[in-house]
């Protein structure tokens, strides 16, 4: 009989991984953080087992551990002591992100820090912009973002991350950042960002639930392809450094497309929904929280992400360290 004997490249552990066209790393993670003020304060949030509100002073504690798995990148998110209609907090040079990154280069100093850019988790309102007549005025949401990406720069940001969704953020915070002498500093844009319900539990993290409405009219459609094509083709012509698929699990064919189409590095962001689901499916004892999560991995990699924020991005190291 003529046919092909593909379990060949099959038949041991060895084998298995002599022939692995995919491969995960823990330098592929870039782990979220989220900083309060106050002292003393490590809150669980409570639909994201093991993710903490941390006051700054255990900044030291929690940066050193992460730097010892082997991590070498994490994002920073803030919850203001106070909000106001216009997220002043934001672009405060003494605000909650910008005292956590200078905080943050002096104790690691090699570890890239990049600094989430909106405006959501510090508005009364929590939506990413300045709102007039209950909506979201694009162009002057665009001035208090290039201002919020400067004074992030200034704290040490090494990468910005603007993930708001205003028409033309990335040239904008590119103008910003390029006046004030930040040439250097890469835009890590949040290019393709749907307008999903797997964002649930960060809103509970980051204290940035909508009063009103919804984020419809300027988060993309969940139905839409070549819309993602085009927001990412102006970003890439704004100045974009990386392009960024969020959220990464449902959207596995986006990032396949944008790998081919654009040479620049992709991240995927494996988001809370995705990581609140496997914990409790976990914790009931339905699935082997390893295995999935190595495996919802490693999708995300092979479907071209060449990095990717994920909240198990510690877990993740240790069972890499592992092996």
């Amino acid at each position: 009989m003529n046919f092909q004997r593909h379990r060949r490249l099959r038949k041991s552990a060895s084998m298995r991984s002599l022939v692995r066209e995919t491969h995960l790393h823990v330098s592929d993670f870039i782990y979220p953080l989220f900083f309060v003020e106050g002292e003393n304060i490590k809150k669980e949030v409570p639909s994201m087992p093991g993710v903490y509100h941390l006051s700054l002073d255990l900044l030291q504690e929690e940066v050193k551990e992460i730097e010892s798995l082997g991590i070498q990148s994490i994002i920073v998110f803030g919850v203001p002591a106070e909000k106001d209609d216009c997220g002043s907090s934001a672009y405060d040079h003494n605000g909650i992100v910008q005292k956590a990154i200078s905080q943050i280069k002096e104790v690691a100093p090699s570890l890239t820090v990049i600094a989430d850019t909106c405006l959501c988790q510090f508005t009364d309102h929590g939506h990413c912009g300045v709102i007039e007549n209950g909506e979201v005025l694009n162009d002057e949401t665009l001035t208090l973002l290039a201002k919020t990406a400067v004074s992030q720069a200034k704290a040490g940001a090494d990468i910005i991350a603007p993930s708001n969704m205003m028409d033309g953020f990335v040239a904008a915070i590119r103008q910003g950042l390029d006046e004030a002498g930040f040439y250097d500093v890469p835009i890590m844009s949040y290019a393709v960002k749907y307008a999903s319900s797997f964002y649930g539990p960060f809103r509970d993290a980051a204290h940035s639930t909508p009063q009103f409405g919804d984020r419809k009219t300027y988060q993309m459609d969940p139905a839409n392809r070549l819309e993602a094509l085009r927001e990412a083709e102006s970003d890439v012509a704004e100045g974009a450094d990386f392009l960024m698929v969020k959220p990464a699990l449902s959207y596995l064919d986006i990032l396949r497309e944008l790998k081919d189409r654009y040479p620049l590095p992709l991240v995927a962001y494996n988001v809370s929904g995705e990581y609140s689901m496997i914990k409790a499916a976990a914790m009931n004892g339905w699935v082997d929280e390893k295995s999935i999560v190595l495996e919802k991995l490693i999708s995300m990699k092979r479907a071209g992400a060449d990095l990717i924020i994920t909240y198990f991005a510690k877990d993740a190291a240790r069972w890499l360290n592992e092996k």
